[in-house]
């Protein structure tokens, strides 16, 4: 009898732990919501890059524990930079910090760059692969449609740093960016933040941080299919399993896990609860944030996420807004050129940057 109450015990704490590192309940925030931008998904700009996914991301993956091994990943993510041919011209930059090494990047410029007017850039890659070169083909149109220098950085990625190293890379960025640009040191005239995936999660974490600092604000912060839950409780976590070519062979066997397991494996590997504002920024204070554009696709797997975050920030009186196409892959900026709908994103975002002064 002492052993069952033991195990009983046992029991209803890891219940009562689970409880407390899931939160508040975010289901509240769904609201039913038209796409904004259907696409067909036979078209057969789709249907190839669709398969350039599968040979990218799933083919890799096939028959290995976890999926392919990070520094692959990291190759040939890179090297999609590299074989790229770009407008723009990519100057190399350096950031030091008195607590961490020194941090790398690029400036991202074109003859139309206005040099005080800027755009911190934080990529995707699951907080473990990309680099400001693997994404060029966004960080380049960015700078061609906005006007913006664009400040691509190398936050300190995992499993060989701590999950937190990227996001206090990404605040030291935020800091150093108000008063550099890529002709020297100059105060910033409009600032915008960005980020994809990962990157969109560090993105809101660093607006969030400047509010609760009172450090200058953004002008706007554009996160493109941003994780911003990392208790992965949306519906579309596994009800876009299926179409989500990109983040299944990445991350789908992580998400995919009993949540419970999950939720105290996310504790484990980051020291915080995943509930925490500081890796899932939508559980935080969604006050009182600059103008926000969420660009997502409404087939992957982080689209509650967007669709999550917006309503809460909105609700909380800051100005929020999220555009979805469907039928489009995870970050699907990275395809331009092609994929047409890369560039009408970015255009979309030019035009939202342009009603906040850039």
């Amino acid at each position: 009898m002492t052993v069952i109450y033991v195990l009983g015990g046992v029991v209803a704490l890891l219940v009562l732990i689970a409880l407390w590192l899931k939160g508040e309940n975010l289901s509240k925030y769904d609201e039913d919501r038209p796409v904004d931008f259907e696409c067909d998904p036979d078209a057969p700009h789709i249907v190839a890059i669709n398969k350039v996914i599968y040979e990218t991301f799933e083919v890799p993956a096939k028959g290995k524990k976890g999926g392919e091994p990070v520094l692959g990943k990291r190759a040939r993510f890179d090297q999609a930079g590299l074989d790229g041919t770009f407008s723009a011209t990519f100057t190399p930059l350096s950031i030091e910090s008195d607590n961490a090494p020194a941090m790398s990047g690029e400036w991202v410029t074109h003859k139309n760059s206005d040099p005080n007017k800027r755009i911190l850039y934080i990529h995707g890659g699951a907080f473990t692969v990309g680099s400001a070169i693997s994404h060029r083909a966004i960080t380049s149109k960015l700078s061609k449609l906005t006007g913006a220098s664009v400040c691509a950085i190398n936050y300190r990625l995992m499993p060989e740093n701590p999950r937190l190293a990227g996001i206090e890379d990404c605040i030291t960025a935020y800091k150093w960016i108000l008063d550099n640009g890529p002709n020297g040191a100059a105060p910033v005239e409009k600032l915008c933040v960005s980020g994809d995936s990962a990157g969109g999660n560090l993105t809101l974490r660093v607006i969030q941080w400047a509010r609760d600092n009172n450090v200058r604000a953004a002008d706007c912060a554009v996160p493109l299919s941003p994780l911003a839950d990392s208790t992965c409780s949306g519906q579309t976590i596994k009800a876009n399993m299926a179409s989500d070519h990109m983040l299944r062979p990445l991350i789908g066997h992580v998400v995919g896990m009993w949540q419970p397991l999950l939720l105290w494996g996310t504790w484990a590997q980051t020291k915080h609860a995943p509930s925490s504002p500081v890796i899932s920024p939508i559980f935080g204070d969604l006050s009182n944030l600059p103008p926000t554009l969420i660009h997502a696709s409404s087939t992957e797997i982080l689209f509650d996420d967007a669709c999550r975050y917006v309503v809460k920030a909105k609700r909380a009186g800051s100005d929020a807004r999220l555009q979805s196409w469907s039928h489009m892959p995870h970050v699907w900026q990275i395809f331009d050129p092609v994929l047409p709908e890369a560039e009408h994103s970015i255009k979309e975002i030019a035009e939202f940057m342009k009603t906040h002064g850039f």
